[in-house]
């Protein structure tokens, strides 16, 4: 009995490690306003994360619909505190211009809080998606498109991942509004 309890201590301790608050490396990368954003400049500033791109034929318009619906629950509950940022998986075809023209399709109810980001090659963003947020991003060599992730990252105020969350289908909004709601009230 004492060794099952130990092992399930153990599991515990390491399911929950692997889980919570890793740190994000130091970045700067371009917006699709053509100004550079940090890690640092967003410091101070809880954020939801993705990675997308603008060809995208698949995951990524019903993603950025969801983080739209996401701001709308935001807005209509009065949370300001918070940005938005999308990495983009396919760097050397999403110029800034590029993103600001897809951001547009998509109505956001603020664009203000919205970081589209490129600036990187895709060796970088493969690199920095895995390191940083164990996501997979991988260009397809027989097509256009890159292979990625659906997942939605809630980033705390240091610019540690403290949760993730589905971003294609049953997207928790309302949980992502509550988790958000902590990170913004703790000053």
């Amino acid at each position: 009995m004492r060794f099952f309890s130990l092992t399930t201590l153990l599991i515990t301790v390491l399911l929950l490690s692997a889980c919570g608050n890793s740190a994000i490396e130091n970045f700067s990368y371009t917006d699709h306003r053509e100004e550079q954003v940090s890690l640092e400049s967003l410091n101070g500033t809880p954020w939801l994360a993705t990675f997308a791109f603008t060809s995208c034929e698949t995951v990524c318009p019903p993603m950025m619909f969801n983080l739209k619906e996401i701001q709308e629950e935001l807005k209509k509950n009065g949370m300001e505190e918070y940005k938005i940022i999308a990495f983009s998986v396919d760097p050397t075809v999403d110029t800034p211009k590029k993103m600001q023209e897809y951001l547009t399709q998509f109505s956001v109810p603020d664009e203000s809080k919205w970081h589209l980001l490129t600036g990187y090659s895709q060796e970088q963003i493969a690199e920095f998606a895995s390191d940083n947020f164990k996501s997979f991003v991988k260009k397809d060599p027989s097509s256009n498109q890159v292979i990625h992730g659906t997942s939605f990252y809630l980033v705390d105020r240091e610019g540690r991942v403290v949760n993730n969350y589905d971003g294609f289908s049953n997207v928790p909004v309302d949980e992502i509004r509550k988790d958000l709601g902590k990170l913004i009230e703790e000053e």
